[in-house]
């Protein structure tokens, strides 16, 4: 869903029923905040990702969380597919994502199963299908990551299933996940993009949202990581991805404008 101007710990992590799941979805833009406010050392918040191959630009580098690649495009000018291998070599990184929202953006399922085998397949780490949306339209959302897999014939080697989900309640996005889980019992799940759509009650109620949301993830064993949308602050987002903001709101943001953890960031950890 975000929209761009131009554009390791062992094994993935130590795997626990509650500790040690969630992420920040960082930006491009995000270069004057800290990812380490929430590194306070309880393990609650263990990773990042922003979109690219490159490490997240900002104050603090990673801050002292895990950082997993992304070859969100097939080719990406700021993420040469020619560099996905030196970067992931150079960087350490123990998990590669893949491809954000194809399903939505013109990439069949089969393409994405060819350009997975020759770029994606070789990488000797961790891997997640590309990141669909929540779409029950025919041909996008878990009916193309379905797609793909038969498309793969077996030879697209990965550990994670990607999901995306936008909507209006809580008891929605359980549905959906469970439903993954369902179709996918035998992966893992990762969920890299997750918020209400622009809720009425703004940031209260994203923070209600969230609440019952984390629990449930917490406590599902075939959750492997997942970032509330987004490890940003309100003016940064504005500024940024007004489109975006149109979308979901600026009540999900991790970050208040002063770089201190928001309502909904204070939940992370």
């Amino acid at each position: 869903m975000l929209k761009f101007a131009i554009l390791a710990i062992a094994v993935l992590f130590a795997p626990t029923v509650h500790a040690g799941k969630r992420g920040l979805c960082w930006t491009y833009f995000d270069g004057s905040l800290d990812p380490g406010v929430f590194n306070n050392g309880d393990g609650e918040v263990v990773a990042i990702y922003d979109y690219e191959t490159y490490a997240p630009p900002s104050t603090n580098g990673n801050g002292g969380l895990g950082f997993i690649g992304m070859q969100r495009c097939t080719d990406c000018s700021s993420s040469p597919i020619a560099d996905l291998a030196s970067r992931q070599a150079s960087q350490g990184w123990a998990t590669v994502f893949t491809l954000n929202e194809p399903d939505i953006n013109g990439i069949s399922a089969s393409e994405a199963a060819s350009w997975y085998i020759q770029y994606i397949n070789p990488l000797a780490i961790k891997k997640a299908l590309p990141a669909v949306t929540s779409s029950t339209t025919t041909g996008e959302g878990l009916s193309w990551v379905s797609e793909m897999i038969s498309a793969c014939a077996g030879q697209c080697y990965f550990d994670y299933i990607n999901l995306h989900w936008y909507g209006t309640s809580f008891a929605s996005f359980q549905s959906y996940v469970q439903s993954a889980h369902n179709q996918f019992p035998s992966y893992q799940i990762v969920i890299t993009e997750f918020a209400l759509q622009n809720p009425a009650g703004g940031q209260a109620d994203q923070v209600a949202f969230f609440q019952q949301a984390f629990s449930f993830l917490d406590g599902a064993s075939y959750v492997e990581l997942y970032f509330p949308f987004l490890a940003t602050s309100p003016a940064l987002f504005q500024e940024y991805n007004p489109s975006g903001v149109t979308f979901v709101g600026t009540g999900s943001c991790l970050y208040n404008n002063d770089g201190t953890p928001s309502a909904v960031g204070d939940l992370m950890y």
